[in-house]
């Protein structure tokens, strides 16, 4: 009897066939040969957009030459950040200078302006500190005589006690400017720094009101310097 499963043939015996007799391959064995072979993890942490940005970028460029090259450099970076890189950069970049203004108020040289900086520029800033001076005044006598212009009683004598309190103040100035000259070159024999231009920077040094002077004064009033 023929079965559906049989294969006749005219010169044998009819040979069974069995689609099973195949062996399959196992797709999920790291070990065949299949084109569907296992795939094994990285064994490493997928690298964050910005190393990966960094990598990318190759060598690091020149150092700017002028404030515009660097404005356009940090203006191209800036458009290649998120708003969460954006963010941290501008928060970095706030503390960065309140460090460095608070090292500046310290009377660190490194941060001190061009004008502060040196032996010279300290030491007049300590006579200037250690010495109250009539410039000092300047300021609230400044407030006080605009108020007094609003007073239309009192607002006639406010022309004659400012120019009474300016000849005062130029003549606290000529003292000062001198002082400071005489006690440099006491002090810095060999130094080039000196004249009207010192007696200028300490008059202007005194003319501001204490807690408002930058770098923030190393000595007390009265001190020996």
């Amino acid at each position: 009897m023929k079965m559906p499963w049989t294969k006749v043939e005219t010169d044998g015996p009819a040979v069974q066939t069995d689609d099973t007799s195949e062996t399959d391959v196992d797709v999920d064995d790291p070990t065949s040969g299949s084109s569907r072979a296992y795939t094994e993890g990285k064994g490493r942490p997928t690298p964050k957009r910005r190393d990966a940005e960094r990598k990318r970028r190759g060598p690091v460029a020149p150092a700017p030459q002028t404030r515009a090259e660097a404005r356009a450099r940090r203006k191209e970076r800036r458009s290649t950040m998120s708003k969460q890189e954006k963010r941290e950069l501008s928060n970095e970049r706030r503390n960065q200078r309140a460090d460095q203004r608070e090292r500046m108020m310290a009377g660190e040289e490194k941060y001190l302006m061009p004008r502060d900086q040196g032996p010279v520029r300290r030491y007049v800033r300590d006579l200037v500190d250690s010495r109250r001076n009539l410039a000092g005044l300047f300021i609230p006598m400044a407030i006080v005589l605009i108020l007094i212009m609003f007073v239309p009683s009192i607002a006639q004598y406010a022309t004659v006690v400012m120019l009474v309190f300016a000849i005062f103040l130029a003549i606290d100035g000529v003292i000062l400017g001198r002082m400071v000259n005489k006690r440099v070159r006491e002090r810095f024999p060999d130094s080039t720094d000196g004249g009207f231009k010192l007696g200028w920077y300490a008059f202007n040094r005194a003319m501001m009101l204490r807690r408002m002077r930058a770098p923030r004064p190393q000595v007390s009033p009265g001190d020996a310097v």
